[in-house]
């Protein structure tokens, strides 16, 4: 089965986002068929905010890493590190990705559809294989935020030939429902409290991102060990130390 065919199957495909070798391991071991990157991630794992386009080289060393695994791998390229459509190409097809996550948002305000339409219709001349998920960030940023506009970025970026659209931010169920009826490609969503992959299904979503979730949990997790045993109680328990280094054992084999 293809990254493609992945977005028609019975459900939802759920997809976690990884910001480092061991986190990339552990969602493969644990039998996930794809795994992204996240720019969150990526930039706080080396204490940079999330933001203009900071995650680039260790992006790309991400991705050079753990594109060796058994799974198929998607990045999160922001909004392809450049505003040269033939820049942006290069990068991704020689980035060994599955797919690429490109936003259409730049400094945290939307940018003419015009400017990610051109990267993505570059990108799909350069490697017709790679699933080009392409990001409306008009709920994110509360900009244009209507079904209607979303659409009609939508349209854009699936004439200029993405595979995907992705509308983070957008939660509220009649609002999922309209976008997926209205949007002719699969709809990806962040995860939405409350409602389940079966849930999204019936509404019509086809992919759900984890997106920064498991690293802030993951960070807090952490903290919370510290302070248990700081404080007198029992720290939770974890998957053992011999598991964790046999998984990197094998992997750098």
């Amino acid at each position: 089965m293809s990254f493609h065919d992945l977005h028609f199957g019975p459900e939802p495909l759920l997809l976690p986002n990884a910001w480092d070798v061991g986190s990339a391991l552990a969602f493969a071991a644990a039998g996930f068929p794809a795994v992204g990157t996240t720019s969150f991630g990526v930039n706080a794992s080396a204490g940079r905010p999330d933001a203009e386009s900071a995650s680039r080289e260790a992006t790309l060393a991400l991705i050079g890493r753990i594109s060796a695994l058994p799974v198929y791998i998607t990045a999160d390229i922001e909004d392809g590190y450049s505003d040269d459509p033939s820049e942006v190409a290069d990068l991704v097809a020689g980035l060994g990705a599955a797919g690429v996550n490109l936003e259409d948002s730049a400094g945290g305000r939307l940018v003419d559809p015009s400017i990610p339409a051109a990267k993505i219709a570059a990108i799909k001349r350069a490697a017709p294989e790679v699933f080009v998920n392409a990001r409306v960030d008009s709920y994110w940023f509360h900009e244009d935020d209507t079904v209607e506009a979303v659409r009609d970025r939508a349209k854009v970026y699936a004439d200029a030939g993405a595979d995907g659209i992705f509308v983070p931010g957008a939660a509220d169920p009649a609002t999922l429902e309209q976008l997926a009826s209205s949007i002719p490609l699969p709809l990806n969503v962040l995860v939405v409290p409350g409602l389940t992959l079966a849930d999204l299904q019936q509404l019509g979503v086809r992919r759900v991102s984890t997106g920064s979730l498991p690293y802030r949990v993951a960070i807090d997790a952490a903290v919370g060990v510290a302070t248990a045993v700081r404080d007198g109680r029992e720290p939770p328990t974890a998957t053992s130390y011999a598991l964790f280094q046999q998984q990197l054992l094998d992997f750098s084999r």
